[in-house]
């Protein structure tokens, strides 16, 4: 079988944490034991570009137990477990291309790799292979039937494709689901990234000063899981609601520039380029640590802070140490890459489980009614969402009210009101 992992030995460790991790995730259990019986993607050839970690591992599971032939490859260069990777090979026979720190070039000769096994629907976490496929693989077009987006970033870049009437396949964003970014973005990135800056520095969150740029749903998340270990956090916006937003949660609001001065940890997590410049790098603290929590290691501009280093080193495992000419030192995590990712293993498993499931079902849907739609990027149907919430809450033996007959009645209705 083609693959390309770093060392099959690895597969029996890379085993037992992808069955520790499916141990947390209940729902896509439930969903692979239904494909198990259905074989909903029978000979459906899925191409998923992905975070290669233990709860990619339980997706990619559910995928073949529902008939599909699979390809997965890393959508990060640094975000690869490679224990994992040489268990999807070994174990569970899972073509694979994935090796922790692989380079630019390696990288997308793996994406390559999957395209040309000729998928019929993609599943992307950052929109490299639907990217890849329209400006370099064009003829692969033929066949797809759909695909699906993880990410914030991915469905903005898959929105301007849409936009400019560029993309040629329905997607479903996943991204959008309310079961995976009000959990997922939220509470997951929250964790893992915090989870990510204190296993690569061993610094204490309390006490320090931490600016977050970007208040979606994972800014949220990070701010809340910042101040929760007694952070004093700071939060950079452009959008006057959100900004807004943070300052009634509580948080100071600023202009990046002033946060640098006074910043102890600062993560990005905008999806967008260039958030930590020039000014800021003229204004930092000595000794500020900086990390990004986005898609893409754009979101700091690292070309221009090496230019403006006069020298750097790796003080600890992907810590590097940048000394300005005025003696300040900078340190930037992970190379400016995913700090949750590289720097820990990602999200714990039961807030995958949710985002999984969406991947599953979607996929399921697409197979079913892509005949039915046109190129672009649609939200995952509400019965999906809702579907996968009442699943999990079941998993968690949670027990909720259900309407009584008078009311649905009353709130279907527009001739009743004060009585």
């Amino acid at each position: 079988m083609q693959h390309d992992v770093k060392d099959l030995s690895l597969a029996a460790a890379g085993k037992a944490r992808i069955e520790w991790a499916d141990n947390d995730m209940p729902v896509l259990a439930n969903i692979r034991e239904r494909f198990e019986a259905e074989k909903p993607l029978e000979g459906i050839r899925i191409g998923a570009c992905l975070h290669v970690t233990t709860e990619t591992a339980n997706l990619m599971r559910t995928l073949k137990a529902g008939g599909a032939e699979v390809v997965l490859c890393a959508s990060n260069p640094l975000s690869t477990q490679d224990d994992v990777a040489a268990a999807l090979v070994a174990e569970y026979g899972i073509r694979t291309y994935a090796v922790k720190g692989e380079d630019t070039e390696t990288y997308y000769a793996h994406i390559d790799a999957l395209i040309a096994d000729k998928p019929q629907i993609t599943m992307d976490d950052g929109a490299d292979v639907v990217g890849r496929i329209h400006a370099e693989f064009p003829e692969a077009l033929e066949g797809i039937l759909g695909g699906t987006e993880e990410t914030t970033t991915g469905v903005i870049r898959l929105a301007a494709m849409a936009d400019d009437e560029a993309l040629k396949y329905p997607i479903i964003a996943v991204n959008e689901a309310n079961t995976k970014h009000l959990f997922d973005n939220r509470y997951g990135t929250g964790q893992s990234t915090l989870d990510g800056i204190i296993r690569a520095t061993n610094r204490l969150i309390a006490g320090r000063t931490v600016v977050v740029t970007g208040y979606g749903w994972c800014g949220r998340g990070i701010a809340n899981r910042a101040d929760g270990l007694g952070g004093n956090v700071i939060i950079c916006e452009v959008d006057p609601l959100k900004a807004l937003e943070a300052v009634m949660d509580g948080f100071r609001v600023m202009p990046a520039v002033e946060a640098a001065a006074v910043a102890d940890i600062w993560v990005t997590v905008t999806g967008d380029i260039n958030v930590i410049d020039g000014p800021a790098f003229e204004a930092m603290k000595d000794g500020a640590i900086i990390a990004n929590s986005g898609h893409f290691n754009c979101e700091i501009n690292i070309p221009l802070l090496r230019e403006k280093a006069v020298s750097s080193r790796e003080v600890r495992p992907l810590v590097e140490e940048f000394v300005l000419a005025d003696g300040r030192k900078i340190f930037l995590l992970a190379d400016g890459r995913l700090v949750n990712l590289s720097c820990a293993e990602g999200h714990p498993a039961s807030v995958m489980d949710m985002s999984f499931a969406n991947q599953a079902l979607c996929a399921e849907f697409m197979v079913q009614n892509c005949a039915d739609m046109e190129a672009g990027v649609y939200e995952v149907p509400t019965d999906i969402d809702e579907e996968i919430a009442a699943l999990k809450l079941a998993s968690m033996g949670i027990e909720i009210d259900v309407l009584t007959e008078q009311q649905q009645t009353y709130l279907s209705s527009w001739n009743e009101g004060t009585v």
